[in-house]
């Protein structure tokens, strides 16, 4: 009689016995008891060849993110019970700052969570933490604030950007410029961590990096489509520089340099320049700038970021960050199967943009 299939060879190591069962008198292994079909069936569903499989943790990760979102948003109802609510939400950094710093903290104790169930660190979902505002941060900033202010240059070499007057002097300028630093590094903080961190590190074990990075930049300009005045050129802008972001990640090994651009991109629109941040004016800005010239060009109501000269930028952006940085340092190979297994490749030794096992 041939042998019967053994399904376990299909499945996760981590499912494997290290040492055969002796029988009872000890001198030879005992033969493995076949598995029940629906054994089989139940193992292959939620188990792979690197343990759980992708979906199932990315939902574990949804569920946590949401029961401490719950959490925050009851607790801060109670605390606020008895203060008027405001008629509408306000672009203003009284408003968005408390409101960006209880996200923040609910994506970081998602992902610590995240942390411990999976045997996993920080560093292997994009954040290291030793290099937090480090020199990859700050250069990042200057690709941000650099970027736009490039493509406002531009706008007002073709006639149709004015930098204005000057909005703010002596304290003021002070007060604000601090305030919205601090605001836009947690958006980029969130942004960056929620659709670049976790969730891109899982559906990179389950698909592939660059499907995983087509998928989420996606659904970031779609997010976009949210904000008060954004058209679909502002989100496909956001897509975008979704993808840069992305490459930034992969060329880099973290998140780092993508957050500082980020946070740089949106304090150069919001409070440095004073134009619209997808369709948002906000109060406490530097310049009284202002646009007149064709939607296309200047974005119209929604700000630079729908203009074709963004697209231009991110365009340029992309390539000059590959050849700031020609090799691929993103996923940890040794992180995406065992977790218990350690140690980053080689800065020189090119990665493979090739699917794993869901």
């Amino acid at each position: 009689m041939p042998p019967v299939p053994d399904a376990s060879r299909f499945l996760s190591p981590l499912f494997a016995e290290a040492t055969p069962p002796l029988d009872s008198r000890g001198d030879a292994p005992a033969p493995e008891p076949p598995r029940e079909p629906l054994q089989s069936w139940v193992r292959f569903t939620f188990w792979g060849p690197n343990g759980l499989r992708a979906g199932w943790r990315l939902l574990i990760f949804i569920l946590i993110l949401s029961v401490l979102a719950a959490g925050l948003f009851l607790a801060h109802r109670l605390f606020a019970q008895h203060r008027p609510a405001p008629a509408k939400f306000a672009f203003s950094v009284q408003v968005v700052l408390p409101g960006e710093a209880l996200a923040a903290l609910v994506i970081f104790l998602a992902t610590f969570l995240m942390t411990k169930i999976e045997a996993r660190t920080f560093a292997d979902y994009g954040l290291p933490w030793r290099k937090v505002f480090g020199a990859r941060f700050w250069e990042g900033m200057a690709w941000g604030f650099g970027a736009i202010t490039a493509v406002l240059l531009a706008l007002r070499g073709l006639g149709c950007f004015s930098f204005g007057t000057v909005a703010l002097h002596g304290g003021e300028l002070a007060k604000y410029a601090a305030a919205w630093g601090v605001t836009f590094i947690l958006v980029g903080f969130i942004e960056e961590t929620l659709l670049r961190g976790y969730v891109q590190f899982t559906l990179t074990t389950g698909i592939g990096f660059w499907p995983s990075a087509v998928l989420l930049s996606a659904a970031f300009g779609g997010l976009h489509i949210r904000n008060p005045g954004e058209t679909l050129a502002g989100a496909a802008a956001a897509g975008l520089f979704g993808l840069v972001a992305c490459l930034i990640l992969r060329r880099t090994g973290n998140l780092w340099l993508a957050i500082g651009f980020h946070a740089a991109w949106d304090w150069g629109q919001t409070f440095f320049y004073g134009v619209p941040d997808s369709g948002l004016v906000a109060p406490g800005h530097f310049l009284n700038s202002s646009f007149h010239g064709p939607n296309w060009l200047t974005g119209g109501t929604v700000g630079p970021e729908a203009s074709v000269l963004t697209l231009v930028a991110l365009a340029a952006c992309w390539l000059l960050l590959m050849r700031r940085f020609p090799t691929a340092q993103y996923p940890n190979p040794t992180a995406l199967g065992d977790p218990r297994a350690r140690g980053w490749p080689s800065p020189d030794k090119e990665i493979p943009d090739r699917p794993l096992g869901l």
